[in-house]
């Protein structure tokens, strides 16, 4: 899928939009753009791009507001573009559902990685391997109320389902299968990201949080995700 993906690049300036098309283009990427953000949700709905680079400083509904409008039907890959160098815009950016960021001025080759690594992933969720999970069916979980079906990429708390995005899915069964033990954080950025922990990158800990919240959402605990400080994350249903 990844040469051939299609990719939505929603971006009020012309003159970037047109330099990101040609980039992707380049790259093998099928590109379409959209500068205004209502037309953005409506097409995102519509058109299900494989993946999205959202601008968060459109006119009308910002980023923030599209991403949050479809990211609960859309299961592609969104990666936010902001201006800001600082933690607020790329945190609120994740929580609302982006997958990860890049920052301005766009970095070619950070962006084109970036998007190659969250295509890699997707493309990959057809493929269920086996994960070698002991005591049954390595691709079904099932912990207390909580029962995960990794071919129907689906997790359940007392038979509700809940709604995850595709990376909340992943890094859900990235702990779940590996329950009670420390899942290192660099572990995940290589896994989840393609890339290398450098110390700062905030990405996984604001998806986790999401989880988190997620799980409590649909009847799970907080708990069950614990931060082991220094490390990683530790998976645990009592």
């Amino acid at each position: 899928m990844e040469s051939e993906a299609t990719v939505l690049i929603v971006e009020d300036d012309p003159g970037l939009a047109s330099a990101l098309s040609e980039l992707l283009e380049v790259e093998g990427y099928k590109t379409q753009v959209e500068h205004n953000g209502e037309r953005a949700i409506e097409r995102i709905r519509s058109e299900n791009p494989d993946a999205v680079l959202l601008d968060l400083g459109l006119p009308d509904s910002d980023g923030f507001e599209v991403c949050k409008a479809v990211r609960p039907a859309y299961m592609g890959a969104i990666i936010m573009l902001t201006g800001s160098h600082g933690d607020n815009d790329h945190i609120r950016g994740l929580e609302v559902g982006a997958d990860d960021y890049v920052t301005k001025p766009v970095s070619p080759p950070l962006l084109l990685a970036r998007l190659k690594a969250l295509l890699r992933r997707l493309e990959q969720i057809s493929e269920v391997t086996d994960l070698s999970v002991a005591g049954g069916d390595s691709k079904k979980l099932n912990m207390g109320p909580l029962f995960i079906d990794r071919r129907a990429r689906q997790a359940t708390i007392d038979e509700t389902l809940v709604e995850l995005t595709t990376f909340e899915f992943d890094l859900l069964w990235m702990l779940a299968r590996r329950s009670g033990t420390t899942v290192r954080r660099d572990e995940l950025y290589r896994h989840l990201l393609d890339r290398e922990y450098d110390g700062l990158d905030r990405t996984i800990d604001v998806h986790i949080s999401r989880l988190r919240k997620k799980l409590v959402e649909f009847g799970g605990e907080a708990d069950w995700i614990k931060t082991v400080h220094g490390k990683g994350y530790q998976f645990f249903v009592a």
